[in-house]
């Protein structure tokens, strides 16, 4: 008697509901995969992340950071244009999505997407190589990002594209946020980490609602008021150029804080207890 007869036998004398071969393959490809197998997709793709070139990164870090500069670009377009109204904070944080959309369908190197694909390698087999080619990976993506939100932010100060209002807008909201303290921006920051790695965890599993599911997340960060480390440089950078913020309170007020808690919140807390449940179970 083979397996799938046995197991007909089987629920005939328990009372279950008797199916087909053909149908106990449709019930086991209906089930969701166990987080181990998540764990593994995202491991093998943080692997790969870690042996790819330092040009290669470089490249596609520069292009994640332009192309994130379409989220408070558009969010300050939506601001300028939408009524004054108990809708308008709802209806402007839908542009906080553009960027972010943009750069993970196009697997684009984003920082605060590493802080979960490229640890889990780490934990899962620590070496000194590996800690290693993770600070190489780090480095390089979060400096290409940061050249990248600039070289945006240029562009919107310079090269006069839109009209006063939008770039009233666009001071606004680099000057809401730097209203944060820099615990806040800390705090905030971790719940930002928290969400962007758990949308990261989510998106193997979900292949087929990949644009929602990116869509949901990072729409929750915009009107949470978290702060992220390359959307806010970005706000923070345009700023700067405009002569609005220092140099010196961009790096301390706004990029350690948030850089920091973007990292606790990816790494430290939901990697490491998805990796400690992972482990636990196999």
């Amino acid at each position: 008697m083979d397996d799938r007869s046995a197991m007909a036998s089987h629920e005939k004398r328990s009372g279950k509901v008797l199916l087909s071969a053909a149908e106990h393959d449709d019930v086991a490809e209906s089930q969701p995969a166990r987080a181990a197998v998540i764990h593994e997709s995202i491991r093998l793709l943080g692997d790969g992340e870690l042996q790819r070139g330092v040009a290669a990164l470089a490249w596609s870090s520069v292009a994640a950071g332009l192309s994130m500069g379409f989220s408070p670009m558009f969010k300050g377009i939506l601001h300028s244009h939408v009524p004054d109204g108990p809708l308008q904070f709802f209806v402007e944080n839908m542009g906080y999505s553009i960027g972010f959309l943009v750069v993970i369908l196009a697997r684009q190197q984003l920082f605060t997407e590493n802080t979960l694909t490229a640890v889990l390698p780490v934990m899962s087999e620590p070496d000194i190589a590996k800690l290693l080619r993770l600070i190489r990976l780090w480095s390089v993506v979060l400096c290409g990002n940061l050249i990248g939100v600039s070289i945006f932010a240029f562009g919107l100060l310079h090269l006069k594209i839109f009209n006063d209002s939008i770039d009233n807008a666009f001071v606004g909201m680099g000057q809401e946020l730097m209203a944060n303290s820099p615990m806040e921006m800390f705090t905030k920051a971790i719940f930002a980490g928290w969400l962007i790695a758990t949308m990261v965890w989510l998106l193997p599993s979900a292949p087929d609602v990949k644009f929602w599911t990116i869509l949901l997340f990072t729409y929750l960060i915009g009107i949470g008021g978290f702060t992220h480390i390359i959307v806010g440089a970005e706000e923070g950078a345009y700023l700067v150029l405009s002569g609005k913020l220092s140099v010196v309170d961009y790096a301390t007020k706004l990029l350690a804080p948030v850089l920091l808690g973007n990292i606790v919140g990816g790494t430290l807390i939901f990697a490491l207890i998805n990796h400690a449940q992972v482990r636990s179970e196999t």
